[in-house]
């Protein structure tokens, strides 16, 4: 398991990544000082680094530069500030990767599975495999598997069951739907999104699992997960 230093001062979006990449099967370390970072960097010897670049007392440039004196461990930028300067900035201090909030957590994980492929030559398949209702649900091979069978699914109907399933019981809105397949470079409109979860909660439903992709109307959909999928 892949250990994550996340070096975030705002409490609220800390706890929000540290849960998703949980979920993702990372373990996410905070920092306990933000006026001594290296001592929790060089305890923990983490496996990648996600720092914001606004940070108490010194900015997080200043600790890219410290952690490159000691390690070459690979190194992701959140920043809110939109300066071209400070993407350069970043790559000449040796970062990996620079992420620009607000942000849609599928593009974060999705750099840091590339750079964790590149760096650790790891196979992405063992982050790949979900649990939902008791299906498995094989990103990789866009399958899903129950005791009824296996259905496998086109690549925008099972990026959009990986959207909601990240945020089950969650309604995730359209809007945000949408916009992270144009994120993923996966053009979709809106009539198409309504096709595409139609044609996918057809699909589910030759598993018993199509009554749990649910339609919030005004809002968005919603994958639920219940205790007991087969009652």
């Amino acid at each position: 398991m892949f250990k994550i230093m996340l070096i975030e001062d705002d409490t609220s979006l800390f706890q929000e990544i540290k849960e998703r990449l949980a979920s993702w099967d990372y373990d996410v370390f905070g920092v306990r000082d933000f006026n001594d970072i290296m001592q929790d960097f060089t305890s923990l010897k983490p496996d990648l680094v996600i720092i914001d670049i606004q940070l108490p007392k010194y900015d997080g440039f200043h600790w890219c530069r410290m952690i490159r004196m000691n390690s070459n461990v690979p190194i992701v930028f959140l920043s809110s500030r939109d300066h071209p300067t400070d993407m350069v900035m970043s790559m000449q201090l040796g970062a990996d990767d620079y992420v620009q909030k607000p942000f849609h957590f599928d593009v974060l994980i999705a750099k840091i599975q590339a750079i964790l492929r590149r760096v650790y030559d790891y196979n992405t398949e063992q982050v790949e495999l979900r649990t939902w209702n008791s299906a498995t649900v094989d990103y990789a091979k866009n399958t899903i598997a129950n005791e009824k069978g296996t259905i496998e699914l086109t690549k925008n109907e099972m990026y959009i069951l990986k959207v909601l399933i990240e945020r089950k019981n969650e309604i995730v809105s359209r809007e945000e739907i949408i916009q992270s397949l144009w994120d993923d470079e996966r053009f979709i409109g809106d009539n198409t999104l309504t096709v595409n979860v139609n044609r996918l909660r057809k699909r589910l439903g030759e598993l018993g699992l199509g009554r749990f992709i649910a339609t919030k109307v005004g809002q968005g959909y919603q994958a639920k997960e219940v205790a007991h999928p087969n009652d």
